[in-house]
């Protein structure tokens, strides 16, 4: 049985890039590797039929794929965070690519407590054993930027401390454009620059954020006095004197993993369709109501109750939203329930999702898109559990005519609200829940016909 020094060295081998040289490095060298895939890749399609083409940078996506899936979860950091983004907006990038990233959805290996023991002690002042009754050395969660450790404070009150990992603020600014690049070398962004500018300068902002703990600590307090009337939501509380830049103290809070819910009879089926509506409920307020939305739907972010009640981690990434582009989520709704699809073509183009300079689809095909969603939306239960309309979307997506293949764009302000509108899907899926959902739509909407 491997030591718990045995298993730190290993680590220390496995997480070597904490500078911005070594980052340099490493991101240096898979984009060289990748660059010569692409090359001999497109040397031996000179000699193939336009489908073995096909068939061959399918491959060749899958294992860019997979090379790159690996050096960003040995990285931590920003290019790790981008991953898992990347890996859940699925417009930005080819599905074989995105496939191939979903793995970085996955707890990502810890840290050495030693590398953590002395964050703690150059953001806090002291080492954990002196600010801590209590401090467990093996991380109760390890993501991209930090990881989590179970406390007892001196007061004796249960805690869980988030500490980031060293050199990851540093390294961002590095990380997105060497991450841009490797992107560019397998084609994979074929958007306008401006558009490439926009998705890249948006991720930067939300990591710049989730970087600054005591950033995630105002949002956490805000978030709190904002669902404060709310029965059944629970956000942890900051506790102030053992949270800086670097470091969140939290009071604990615990509940029953997603996949708990999912086989335990003590969720029985009225209960997981209550959480269902709570959870659409509470993002719908978010949105329409506070302007400003938890926007990392990780599974992992979230904990429930027998009780009914909701529990919501991690507050770094929150995306704020503007009056105006509230407004036309408003119209986008209203348009839909009422068939309305010049009214969806404006509010798409002001959305910055529709290219004015392509062609207006016809409204058949803005009636198909209707004819698959409204379901989920409607005053009829929804079966959550057995749906198949993330598979009907993609072969729609799939069936788009080419004359209209110039007419949408992924639009980066829409990007982070899209991940959190089907991060939420799955929830809904996992939890198993069948409910009608109009009624919370029109609540925040308004009434349609």
């Amino acid at each position: 049985m491997a030591s718990k020094d045995d298993n730190d060295k290993k680590n220390d081998k496995r997480f070597t890039a904490t500078t911005p040289a070594r980052r340099f490095m490493k991101l240096a060298g898979m984009s060289t590797s990748i660059a010569t895939r692409v090359a001999t890749s497109s040397a031996k399609s000179l000699f193939l039929s336009e489908e073995q083409r096909e068939k061959e940078r399918q491959k060749m996506l899958a294992k860019i794929g997979a090379e790159v899936a690996e050096t960003l979860g040995e990285m931590k950091g920003a290019v790790m965070k981008v991953g898992q983004i990347a890996s859940q907006v699925k417009d930005l990038l080819p599905e074989e690519f995105a496939k191939a990233l979903e793995k970085l959805q996955k707890e990502s290996p810890p840290m050495p407590f030693r590398v953590i023991r002395k964050q703690i002690i150059d953001e806090l002042g002291a080492p954990p054993y002196e600010l801590f009754r209590e401090m467990d050395e093996q991380p109760f969660a390890a993501a991209s930027i930090g990881q989590v450790h179970r406390a007892v404070l001196p007061d004796g009150r249960e805690v869980v401390v988030k500490v980031q990992y060293p050199g990851v603020e540093e390294s961002i600014e590095s990380d997105l454009r060497h991450l841009r690049r490797i992107f560019r070398l397998a084609g994979l962004l074929k958007l306008d620059e401006q558009v490439i500018d926009e998705v890249f300068n948006e991720i930067k902002a939300r990591l710049r954020d989730e970087l600054d703990y005591q950033k995630e600590a105002e949002n956490l307090r805000a978030f709190r006095a904002f669902h404060a009337e709310d029965h059944g939501i629970v956000i942890p509380e900051v506790v102030e004197e053992f949270t800086s830049r670097r470091v969140l103290t939290l009071t604990r809070e615990s509940g029953d993993t997603l996949d708990t819910v999912a086989s335990s009879p003590q969720y029985d089926q009225a209960l997981r369709n209550e959480l269902g509506r709570r959870v659409f409920d509470i993002f719908g307020k978010q949105i329409f109501v506070h302007h400003a939305v938890h926007c990392d739907p990780h599974p992992g972010n979230f904990a429930f109750r027998p009780d009914g009640s909701i529990i919501i981690y991690d507050f770094g990434a929150v995306k704020r939203l503007t009056p105006g582009d509230i407004a036309i989520y408003r119209r986008i709704m209203q348009a839909a329930y009422n068939t309305d699809f010049d009214g969806i073509e404006a509010a798409l183009i002001d959305l910055g999702v529709r290219r004015p300079d392509g062609p207006r689809p016809e409204d058949s095909f803005y009636r198909r898109w209707m004819e698959l969603f409204l379901p989920a939306f409607s005053d009829q239960p929804f079966d959550f559990g057995n749906s198949r309309l993330h598979i009907e979307v993609f072969k729609q997506a799939r069936a788009t005519p080419l004359r209209y293949l110039d007419s949408f764009q992924p639009a980066a302000r829409t990007m982070l609200v899209n991940r959190v509108i089907t991060g939420h899907y799955w929830t809904l899926m996992k939890l198993g829940t069948v409910a009608s959902t109009r009624d919370l739509v029109e609540k925040y909407t308004g009434p349609t016909a």
